[in-house]
C-alpha cells in the first residue's frame, strides 16, 4: 500500500527541510567562519614591504597549525607599507610581544600564508597591537632569474677569481721576516 495524501506531503516536506538544513550547515562549515555570540578572535596588525600573492582569508600559522586568517590588507599612505590585519583565534591570545611574522608559500606554487614565530618575551601582544618584526614575501621569479643569470648561483667570475688567487698565492713568496740590521762600519 502506498502512502497518499497528507502523510506523503508531510514526508516530502520533512525531507526537503532536512536537505536544506544539511546544505546550510555544509555551506557555513566551508567558509571557515565562526558563528555564535561574542567574538572568538582578536586582531593584530603587521607591516610588510612586499606581500607577494597574499590575499584576504589567507591562513595564519604557527608551526604549520592554523591559528587565524588574514582579514584585511591595506596601504599606509604615509610610509607606503602594506598593512595586514590578522584575525587570531582567542585560544592563542598569549602570543609574546616579540613574535615575528613572515610571508611564506605552501610548496613551490602553493598559496601564500602568514607564518608567526613566537619569541620569548614575557609581555604579550594585546588586541589591536602591531607585530614589530616582519619578513616580506620572497619573489620566486626574482630568485630563479638571479640564479640563472649569475652562472648557476656562483658569484660572477668566481672560478677565474679563485684560480687567479690560488696562482698568486702559490707564486708569491711569504712575507720576509725582519732581519737584524747589519752593523755599519
Amino acid at each position: 500500500m502506498a502512502v497518499r495524501g497528507p502523510r506523503l506531503e508531510f514526508a516530502v516536506g520533512a525531507f526537503l527541510v532536512l536537505a536544506l538544513a544539511s546544505l546550510l550547515v555544509l555551506a557555513l562549515a566551508s567558509t571557515n567562519k565562526k558563528f555564535g555570540f561574542g567574538s572568538s578572535s582578536y586582531e593584530l596588525t603587521a607591516r610588510f614591504t612586499n606581500l607577494g600573492q597574499l590575499r584576504p582569508q589567507a591562513p595564519v600559522k604557527i608551526g604549520g597549525v592554523v591559528i587565524g586568517q588574514v582579514s584585511k590588507i591595506g596601504l599606509d599612505p604615509v610610509k607606503f607599507d602594506s598593512i595586514v590585519t590578522l584575525d587570531i583565534d582567542n585560544e592563542y591570545k598569549d602570543l609574546p610581544a616579540d613574535t615575528s611574522a613572515g610571508i611564506f608559500t605552501s610548496g613551490l606554487l602553493g598559496e601564500n600564508y602568514i607564518g608567526l614565530s613566537p619569541g620569548g618575551d614575557p609581555e604579550v601582544l594585546k588586541p589591536g597591537e602591531e607585530i614589530a618584526f616582519t619578513q616580506p614575501a620572497v619573489d620566486l621569479l626574482q630568485l630563479v632569474g638571479k640564479y640563472m643569470f649569475s652562472g648557476g648561483g656562483k658569484p660572477a667570475g668566481s672560478d677565474e677569481a679563485n684560480s687567479a688567487e690560488a696562482g698568486a698565492d702559490a707564486s708569491t713568496p711569504p712575507a720576509a721576516s725582519p732581519t737584524p740590521e747589519e752593523p755599519t762600519p
